[in-house]
């Protein structure tokens, strides 16, 4: 497949316009919430239990990480990017955390980014994640596209994200989606890796979650909304009064993150789930495994922390392992499971 240059060149600056607007101006969920405030843990005055024997590790699609933590898909394409994700893949190697970078579509358009997404290096041990946009199965990517960013990344599985809202107010947009579940379910059968599919900040409902499994999704990440709003970021990137006003419009259009968990789960029990979407501390991880995610993925934290320096994101990573160790301590769980299958997290009434 032959990209012209131009194409590339402005995917690229696509990308880095993704991260000046998220990390420069608001472009969070206006009055939409992740949900996971209207829970709270029960606390336990008398747990029991010695902290220092508390474990958060977990297995996740075959791979022992040492806390349910995913560092969302965010960027690639940029030298920027390329020192961003290398401090996210050492931090993730470092914690054996999960790790997914963003969008590879630029690096299939231009080789010569390549290096900007090649992380596993820095991280040989880690459960890594290669990411395609899944309407690009409508617009001439097939398994070869897919194998190639795969390959690029030495990666365990491919995120495929779904992002509807997002194409429609992105200047020139792709939207067509029709047949793209049927595409999904002939990937599904041919390439040698799980495939997770993600939305993008807008949700994941239990319906389509059915469709996906019975196409042959491996993995969910529910990508709820709550946190950052795509609709904004492509508002502030509009070049005209339409688009930029179709983005205010939708700014808190999506399924709360909650929901979307809860949801998910009371129809398929043991798909493997993430949770993300608006997370940005210990304490909603630990609310989103007990709802029923098997781990639970950041971006923005991560972010923020990534283009600051590499010791502000070691000391990230360790602040979230201290607070889902202390939620387990002070509700009396011992381990993620236990917590997933206490009485602990208790709905708000009303």
């Amino acid at each position: 497949m032959k990209i012209s240059t131009n194409y590339s060149a402005a995917t690229e600056s696509r990308k880095a316009d993704h991260i000046r607007i998220c990390l420069e101006e608001d472009v969070q969920f206006r009055q939409t919430t992740n949900g996971l405030e209207r829970y709270h843990f029960d606390h336990c005055c008398l747990p029991e239990i010695d902290r220092d024997e508390i474990d958060i590790s977990t297995t996740f699609l075959g791979k022992v990480m040492n806390a349910p933590l995913l560092i969302s898909s965010m960027t690639g394409g940029t030298e920027e990017a390329k020192t961003i994700n290398c401090r996210l893949a050492k931090v993730a190697q470092h914690y054996r955390l999960a790790m997914g970078v963003g969008s590879q579509r630029v690096a299939v358009e231009n080789p010569q980014v390549d290096d900007t997404f090649a992380v596993r290096k820095y991280a040989p041990d880690i459960l890594l994640f290669a990411n395609l946009g899944a309407i690009q199965l409508n617009y001439d990517y097939g398994l070869d596209e897919c194998m190639r960013v795969v390959d690029l990344l030495e990666a365990d599985a491919l995120i495929l994200h779904l992002n509807p809202l997002q194409e429609c107010i992105q200047p020139k947009g792709d939207t067509n989606f029709g047949g793209v579940l049927d595409k999904i379910e002939i990937l599904c059968k041919k390439l040698p890796v799980p495939v997770i599919v993600k939305e993008v900040g807008n949700g994941i409902s239990a319906k389509m979650a059915h469709k996906l499994i019975g196409a042959g999704v491996t993995a969910i990440d529910v990508a709820g909304a709550g946190g950052t709003s795509w609709a904004l970021v492509e508002s502030e990137r509009a070049d005209n009064i339409l688009q930029r006003r179709l983005g205010r419009t939708f700014a808190d259009w999506g399924i709360p993150t909650a929901e979307c968990i809860t949801g998910i789960r009371s129809i398929a029990p043991d798909v493997p789930l993430i949770a993300s979407g608006g997370l940005r501390h210990g304490v909603d991880v630990a609310k989103a495994i007990a709802l029923g995610a098997d781990i639970a993925g950041l971006a923005m934290p991560f972010l923020q922390a990534a283009t600051s320096s590499e010791a502000t994101l070691y000391d990230l990573a360790q602040v979230l392992i201290a607070e889902i160790s202390t939620v387990l301590f002070c509700t009396g769980n011992a381990t993620l499971e236990q917590l997933q299958h206490s009485d602990s997290l208790i709905k708000a009434v009303g």
